[in-house]
């Protein structure tokens, strides 16, 4: 991927006369497989092929994702289901999860479909971008170690990156064609070509929020409210049809989540409250730095103390911003400056509920952001090389170059951290439950308290919780199932069992005790 990134560079001249930059084409049949997206899909597998190598072998479930899988396969029985959720992770599992129980199977799965979605998402973005662009644009987000990692997980943060890509794109692709572009583009609306490609737009932009409502309707939202406020706002951009594609496919993807709201919460105002609940509390909370903490690899940063991460990461992080003021900059001094002003702004909001309204962090929670701030960073790396003259030409390339080399180095240093830690606590949850197994805990069985979630699952039990967010049974319930099902209270090493459990025998599960219920 590094040679890739360079080679987009080394080649950039393409694109420019005279060291001005020319306005991208989107390609004729004529044209070479590069032009056609050839880089793009080589940069989407070489994407593939690092989960595949670095992250999908031997990776076991985590927490968050038995909850997800559970909900569809034959492992262990469904795992409670908290406010916050929504079940897009589940339907997008299911067509391997409800037959296998192959986590590697499961991985590969992901990995592939991954790569795919990026694929699609950043074909959207041809005829607004160079293709070379749209490629460094690629490269630049499957390079992030918090996108390797997560591209093959049974989690919602990357999907909804995709649907914001896709979303974004097919907005301003509607737009676009809405206005018309050139002298291509009258012809084709006077043959009523753009008539068409503008529905497919608008299409295309209700399924991508669509996709975001059904993993993370919150997330949608504060994609879309940049769009919302522009398609009413902007007169130039002002378009009811518009506004009635966007609404509705964020409509049609949070309408599961809709209905469970009502069925289970009393209404989706009252689902928000209770996920508010379970996140802390929303409001205002500075959590820049907590973002930056758990970007050193930490998935989870709750409570988020400790140092910051190494001066190169955090050196990394703060060029980001700095890269998307020049992007603004440039754009401005191009009188092109719409579009990557808005993607910027979908970024922005993207971001703003993860840096400013939790107490907490984890990385996964910007992909959006990252994803959407690609695109135009990406456009603003290929302006520098190929409106720099053809002297300083050599100089710029070799500069950006070797910013793309220690963006790799960073990455992939903290990558491998992650993966070590995370493999090693998959296999503290199935030593756990093979320990459990020996014990005599086995299905048809239960189990609560300290990680009980994903021990359960691992274990081919049902979990359960008395109290804490994710409580779903009461203490007599549990005594009761302990009459007739082997039952087992977890805490954490020198914690103590809860009351109905004291006189059941203990057993050390490596960090945890395990009272296990007498058998009957």
């Amino acid at each position: 991927m590094a040679a890739f990134t360079g080679a987009v560079f080394s080649r950039t001249a393409v694109f420019s006369r005279g060291g001005r930059r020319q306005a991208p084409d989107t390609g004729s049949a004529g044209d070479g497989g590069e032009e056609h997206g050839g880089g793009l899909m080589w940069v989407v597998s070489a994407f593939v092929v690092a989960q595949l190598l670095l992250v999908a072998h031997g990776l076991g479930l985590g927490w968050d994702e038995t909850v997800y899988v559970s909900q569809v396969g034959p492992q262990a029985p469904a795992a409670y289901f908290s406010a916050p959720r929504a079940r897009g992770v589940s339907l997008l599992v299911a067509p391997v999860a409800s037959w296998s129980t192959s986590t590697t199977l499961l991985r590969v799965y992901l990995a592939l479909l991954s790569g795919l979605g990026l694929y699609l998402a950043l074909r959207v973005w041809r005829g607004l971008l160079a293709p070379r662009t749209l490629a460094l644009a690629a490269a630049l987000f499957a390079s992030l170690w918090v996108t390797v990692f997560y591209g093959p997980q049974a989690m919602p943060n990357y999907w909804v990156a995709v649907g914001a890509l896709v979303t974004v794109g097919c907005f301003l692709r509607a737009q676009r064609d809405r206005h018309g572009r050139g002298d291509r583009h009258e012809q084709a609306d006077r043959h009523g070509q753009a008539g068409r490609g503008g529905s497919a737009a608008e299409w295309g932009m209700a399924a991508g929020a669509a996709l975001m409502a059904l993993m993370r309707p919150t997330d949608a939202v504060w994609v879309c409210l940049p769009l919302g406020i522009a398609l009413v706002g902007v007169r130039r951009w002002r378009s009811w049809r518009l506004l009635a594609a966007l609404a509705g496919g964020l409509a049609a993807g949070a309408a599961q989540w809709i209905v469970e709201a009502y069925l289970h919460y009393g209404g989706p105002m009252a689902r928000l409250a209770a996920g508010s609940r379970i996140q802390g509390g929303l409001g205002w909370h500075l959590a820049v730095d907590d973002q930056l903490r758990g970007l050193g690899g930490r998935p989870l940063c709750r409570p988020c103390t400790g140092p910051l991460p190494d001066v190169p990461l955090v050196a990394w992080w703060l060029a980001i911003p700095a890269l998307a003021a020049c992007a603004v900059v440039v754009a401005l001094r191009r009188r092109r400056a719409a579009a990557p002003v808005l993607t910027l702004l979908c970024a922005g909001s993207a971001a703003v509920p993860y840096l400013f309204l939790i107490g907490y962090a984890a990385p996964r929670f910007l992909l959006p952001a990252y994803a959407l701030l690609a695109v135009p960073i990406a456009d603003v790396l290929s302006h520098l090389v190929g409106g720099a003259s053809e002297a300083r030409r050599p100089l710029v390339v070799l500069l950006v170059a070797l910013g793309l080399a220690g963006h790799l180095a960073v990455q992939y240093a903290v990558l491998e951290d992650v993966v070590d830690r995370t493999d090693a606590a998959g296999s503290g949850y199935a030593r756990a439950a093979a320990e459990l197994h020996r014990l005599g805990v086995r299905p048809p069985c239960l189990l609560t308290g300290h990680d009980a979630i994903p021990i359960a699952y691992y274990a081919g039990c049902a979990s359960g919780h008395t109290h804490g967010h994710n409580a779903n049974m009461t203490r007599a319930a549990v005594i009761r199932a302990a009459r007739h099902t082997p039952v087992a209270a977890l805490a954490e090493q020198g914690g103590d069992p809860p009351g109905y459990a004291k006189h059941w025998r203990q057993h050390g599960l490596g960090p945890l005790t395990a009272s296990v219920a007498p058998p009957r």
